[in-house]
């Protein structure tokens, strides 16, 4: 399916963003960049919801956002996983493997 017509739901956008901090801190397009490689080029973030996401991440006690330099030298807000965000990404791990297990049944594939 061409990026353009994948579209992320809310919570699936969540854990993706969860995901790639689990590799170690970044900042926004860092993490775009680790969803969009780490799919194939399945999952492209726009920017607004990249940024929305973040901040609800943030106010979830999920993420903890500092101020630093880019690789380009450039201020950028950097991101990390909390010790909740940890938590939360280990539950909605648990949450993904149960519902793609129950698709494949209902759908009479195999995983």
């Amino acid at each position: 399916m061409p990026p353009s017509e994948t579209s992320l739901l809310q919570g699936n956008l969540d854990v993706l963003i969860l995901r790639a901090l689990e590799d170690g801190p970044s900042h926004g397009y860092g993490i775009a960049r680790r969803v969009r490689e780490a799919s194939d080029g399945a999952f492209v973030i726009e920017d607004r919801a990249l940024y929305i996401a973040l901040h609800r991440l943030e106010e979830r006690g999920w993420l903890v956002a500092t101020w630093g330099a880019s690789e380009n030298n450039r201020r950028a807000r950097f991101y990390r996983l909390s010790s909740a965000g940890k938590r939360a990404l280990a539950r909605k791990q648990r949450e993904w493997r149960s519902h793609a297990a129950a698709m494949f049944k209902a759908l009479g594939l195999k995983p």
